[in-house]
């Protein structure tokens, strides 16, 4: 091999690596710009995701702080966690303009709907957490105080506000991932790495695995977990109910080519 074959294998890897630097920069610039806006409102988004605890505790909620610069970090932490929502799109369209070029027409048409589906089954999972699991399960931790009575000694709830935030950003996320689940199991449909049968073969290895998977995500109680299994479960019948109409699609345009 020359010199020149070098050179002209050398400029090609530049360039990429090049486009690759100006994706990231502007995927970053997204994100700091979305933080600075959400920072702003922090306290208004917090105030927000409190409310199913205000709902389950009544008018004598109260949230806590222990240390001086806590509800501080708090307020960054909630910035980035609705920042890094906020600039899904522009930071997945980035991940899909580096990779396009790659990729044969049909698998950008493929690739293409699962942009858009994913955040919208990100933020599915996200509604079902505020408005069905967080507040049932307060209402769970809530019951377990007890009043001031002769022979009792007073026990009473005051989450402090980064311990709360964390409940919620936990299920939130936990939520989210395993809502992904008919975008990817439908995706892999799509290019040929899974199929149907496939997917009812192994049905119960994903029932035990969805199990498993909600109770490592979830906090240590029944209804948390059962409600994350749940759909999961459910989703993952959807992705076999995916996968099959897309075998039916392409079963039609080999028949319609074939004559």
């Amino acid at each position: 091999m020359t010199q020149a074959d070098i050179d002209a294998t050398r400029a090609p890897l530049i360039e990429h690596l090049i486009e690759l630097r100006s994706r990231l920069i502007k995927a970053l610039a997204a994100f700091l710009v979305m933080f600075v806006i959400c920072f702003f409102f922090a306290k208004d988004i917090y105030n927000i995701l409190v409310i199913p605890y205000q709902q389950a505790a009544g008018p004598e909620a109260k949230l806590i702080y222990t240390a001086p610069q806590e509800f501080f970090f708090t307020q960054i932490k909630v910035a980035m966690f609705a920042a890094a929502f906020l600039a899904c799109p522009v930071i997945f369209s980035q991940i899909y303009a580096f990779v396009a070029p790659g990729l044969y027409s049909s698998e950008r048409n493929a690739f293409r709907p699962y942009l858009f589906a994913t955040p919208f089954f990100f933020a599915a999972g996200a509604l079902l957490v505020f408005f069905v699991v967080m507040p049932n399960l307060l209402h769970f931790f809530i019951g377990m105080q007890q009043a001031n009575e002769p022979g009792r000694a007073q026990i009473e709830l005051l989450p402090r506000v980064s311990e709360y935030l964390g409940l919620v950003m936990s299920l939130i996320f936990a939520f989210g991932i395993v809502f992904q689940l008919p975008v990817v199991l439908t995706l892999l449909g799509r290019v040929g790495i899974i199929d149907t049968q496939f997917l009812k073969n192994n049905r119960r290895y994903a029932v035990v695995a969805v199990f498993a998977l909600a109770a490592v995500l979830t906090p240590p109680d029944i209804f948390s977990m059962l409600s994350l299994a749940i759909p999961g479960v459910a989703l993952y019948e959807l992705s076999i109910v995916s996968v099959r109409m897309i075998e039916k699609k392409r079963a039609e345009e080999a028949a319609a080519k074939s004559e």
